[in-house]
């Protein structure tokens, strides 16, 4: 099994939360302050350099004021 961080639902899971922070109107840096972190952990969780995960996935959906279990129902198989 590959790494879920090459799969196309991992994949889903970054544009959405990346087209979310836009929808917000918010720039990495802004999203990255609001987490408490440095602008670069946003930009390479967005790019695929970096993996999230769970913890940083749930602080990141409550910073774009998201419900992380609907995030995670979208990205199921139908």
């Amino acid at each position: 099994m590959a790494s879920s961080t090459f799969t196309p639902r991992y994949k889903q899971l970054l544009r959405s939360l990346t087209s979310a922070r836009k929808a917000a109107a918010l720039s990495q840096a802004a999203l990255a302050e609001r987490l408490g972190r440095l602008q670069t952990f946003v930009s390479k969780y967005e790019r695929g350099e970096r993996r999230l995960d769970v913890v940083e996935f749930l602080d990141v959906a409550e910073a774009l004021g998201l419900d992380p279990c609907k995030l995670l129902r979208d990205l199921r198989p139908r």
